[in-house]
C-alpha cells in the first residue's frame, strides 16, 4: 500500500470491501436479512454514527437508508441492480465494526465509514438523485 494513497483508494482496494460489496449483491435477494441490516444501520446511526458537525453525510445516509427500504418493500425498484449492491454494500461496511479502521478507535473509526458513503454518493450521484426526486413526488400530500 503505497503511502500517498487516500483512504478511499485503501478502502476501495481492500479485500474487505470486495467481501462487503459481494455481500451487497447477495442481500438485494434477500428481502429479511435485507431489512435486518438497515436496521443495524439505522441503530449505528443514531447510537454513535454520525454527529451533528457532519450534517450532509447524516443526511446522505438517511437517503440511503430510505431508499434500501424502498428497494426491500418493493415500493422502489428504479434502481441498477449493481447500483444496489454498491449501496448496500456500503451498508454493511458502515454497520461493521472490524473494517479498514475499527470502529473502536475514537473519531478515526468513523472515518473509514464516512469516507465511503461520500464516495457512494459521487459515483452513484444520478441514482441517488433520481430516488430523491421520486420520493419527494411520492411521499409528498398534495392538499387541494
Amino acid at each position: 500500500m503505497a503511502s500517498g494513497e487516500s483512504l478511499i483508494q485503501r478502502i476501495l482496494k481492500s479485500t474487505f470491501f470486495a467481501k462487503v460489496l459481494r455481500r451487497g449483491a447477495s442481500l438485494t435477494k434477500n428481502k429479511a436479512l435485507l431489512l435486518v441490516v438497515l436496521q443495524q444501520g439505522i441503530s449505528k446511526m443514531e447510537s454513535r454514527g454520525v454527529s451533528e458537525g457532519i450534517r450532509e453525510v447524516k443526511d446522505q445516509l438517511q437517503l440511503m437508508i430510505r431508499l434500501i427500504k424502498a428497494y426491500a418493500t418493493g415500493e422502489y425498484r428504479e434502481v441498477a441492480a449493481k447500483s444496489m449492491a454498491t449501496v448496500v454494500g456500503v451498508l454493511v461496511y458502515f454497520v461493521s465494526p472490524l473494517d479498514l479502521i475499527p470502529d473502536v478507535l475514537p473519531i478515526l473509526g468513523i472515518a473509514d465509514d464516512v469516507a465511503l458513503v461520500v464516495w457512494m454518493f459521487n459515483v452513484l450521484e444520478k441514482e441517488m438523485s433520481r430516488f430523491s426526486d421520486w420520493e419527494k413526488k411520492t411521499k409528498t400530500i398534495k392538499i387541494d
